[in-house]
């Protein structure tokens, strides 16, 4: 319970940010509801022991998360604690400190300050299953020029626009082929079908991922998809849960103590990385069998070789590092798409208006691409306003971290250099100081031109689901494309409805997902492409 003093403190912090956002660059007391400047130093900036905070001690902190079961609502935590705090405020949570913000014009002063070789926050539980099995780390885990030197050799593979026209047509033929599987299904039961899509749309998304990045097919749409992506697919959902727990924690003393959340951590990577290398392997088999035959990058035998192929014929990186980071590719490419996925039908479901404007655009660009599928997406612009409006509302990771590399100030709170820094996409994404009629699910907020008035400021910085810059999340280009392509050719297929509209409740894991998967009605449209 925060105390009184706590609680002035919080409406008086409130007024300072209205007086700066209107251009005023004053600290400002409130008496009787009336704001009065006379009586505070005019341009003070104030320390950062007086940025309003949760509590001093992170180890009684920890204790009300794990009493009060924050971790897995720690969204809504957030959005409580700046709506009582204000618009920044501290947190200490065992070993972890952090400055919260909500605004995209706080986020852009951050984001200008955090230097060439940015940083995000470690997390501590995966680079120490590194080090103890002595694997090398991905650019996940690297910082200062190791790291640069790494992503921009990944760059080139996975971001630049030539490598998305090379793997495009890849997760193009792999989201026909899954709305080919539904329709089967589907006419089954007589046109429509009423199920929970979120094992398939995990299929999906490890299909299209092991297209991408390996260069082959996995068979994940047969009826009896293997045992081995099953077990892959389950090691990446329990290294997601068990995360949040070990990163306020000392993951070295839970592996001494032997904790059964750290085994069951550390045995999730394992999976994850046994997977990795045996398919890896072969990839490295199928490379020296093509440079017997003249092998070029990204033409053995007219066939895209995958991210895989195109980093072991350049030898740009070590195998060691190929190895960390395709594994870390991977890892990250499966909840990360298939769960916005979830988020994206069942408000298409239950915004059939919105639904349907989307499909008329879809159909238009489609029948003008020619069966381009860049074209298509082009022509189709409302598909990445529906992604990044599924975004905005039900962000993947709720936070976005920054170290600054300079002093920075921050709603007139001094920020000191090295401070971690947190964006806080979930309570941003519904913050009506932010965006306008915040919960209402609306694609076209994202059109080109329209602006939003008074809310303009800080407005390249509302949309950051996929991170910031030269540190934005390296897999990017190929979810936004993965998810655009999907629901693409789900619209031109299906009808999509749902029983109820009531909203759904979420938690979090690593990452921002429904508490029970919503139940999605398939239905064929007349004329859909077969």
């Amino acid at each position: 319970m925060m105390d009184l003093n706590v609680r002035s403190e919080t409406r008086r912090n409130l007024r300072v940010y209205y007086l700066i956002k209107r251009g005023f660059c004053v600290a400002a007391a409130v008496e009787d509801g009336k704001v009065k400047v006379g009586d505070v130093r005019k341009g003070r900036v104030r320390s950062f022991q007086e940025i309003p905070h949760t509590g001093r001690s992170g180890w009684v902190n920890l204790l009300r998360f794990w009493r009060e079961d924050r971790f897995r609502q720690l969204h809504k935590h957030m959005e409580r604690t700046f709506s009582a705090l204000g618009p920044i405020y501290r947190e200490n949570v065992g070993t972890l400190s952090s400055v919260n913000i909500l605004l995209p014009a706080d986020v852009a002063e951050l984001f200008q300050s955090e230097g060439l070789h940015p940083r995000r926050m470690t997390l501590q539980p995966w680079a120490t299953h590194r080090e103890i099995r002595q694997h090398s780390k991905g650019v996940f885990l690297k910082n200062g020029e190791e790291w640069r030197s790494d992503r921009l050799q990944l760059n080139k593979e996975v971001m630049m626009s030539g490598a998305v026209q090379r793997f495009l047509p890849l997760l193009d033929e792999v989201a026909r082929d899954f709305c080919r599987m539904l329709q089967v299904r589907v006419e089954k039961e007589g046109r429509s079908l009423t199920m929970d899509p979120s094992p398939d749309l995990f299929r999906f998304a490890l299909e299209a991922s092991c297209h991408v990045i390996y260069g082959e097919r996995i068979g994940l749409f047969s009826s009896s998809p293997s045992l081995e992506s099953q077990k892959f697919i389950w090691a990446v959902e329990r290294m997601l849960t068990t995360t949040p727990p070990l990163l306020y924690l000392p993951p070295r003393l839970l592996l001494c103590l032997s904790a059964p959340l750290w085994t069951q951590h550390a045995t999730a990577w394992d999976h994850i990385f046994s997977h990795a290398e045996a398919r890896i392997q072969r990839g490295y088999q199928r490379l020296a069998s093509s440079q017997g035959g003249g092998f070029v990058a990204g033409a053995a035998g007219g066939q895209y070789p995958g991210v895989l192929g195109q980093l072991m014929e350049k030898g740009q990186l070590s195998l060691d590092l190929i190895k960390a980071n395709i594994t870390e590719l991977m890892a990250g490419g499966v909840d990360t798409t298939a769960v916005p996925l979830q988020f994206a039908l069942f408000e298409l479901g239950r915004n059939p208006e919105v639904q349907e404007k989307v499909r008329q655009q879809v159909r238009t660009s489609w029948a003008q691409a020619g069966g381009d599928p860049q074209k298509a997406l082009q022509g189709a612009p409302l598909l990445k306003g529906t992604i990044k409006e599924v975004l905005r509302l039900y962000p993947v990771g709720i936070t976005v971290q920054r170290y600054p590399v300079k002093d920075i100030v921050l709603q007139n709170y001094h920020i000191p250099a090295g401070t971690m820094v947190q964006a806080c996409l979930y309570p941003m994404g519904r913050s009506s100081e932010v965006f306008e009629d915040p919960l209402r699910f609306d694609p076209t907020r994202w059109s080109s031109g329209r602006e939003e008035g008074r809310r303009a400021e800080g407005s390249g910085f509302r949309s950051l689901a996929f991170g910031f810059g030269a540190r934005q999340c390296v897999g990017r280009r190929i979810a936004e494309n993965e998810m655009q392509l999907f629901l693409m050719h789900m619209l031109l297929s299906f009808h999509l409805s749902i029983s109820s509209s009531e909203d759904l409740k979420t938690t979090v894991t690593l990452i921002l997902q429904p508490e029970t998967p919503p139940r999605i009605t398939f239905s064929r449209l007349s004329g859909a492409p077969i």
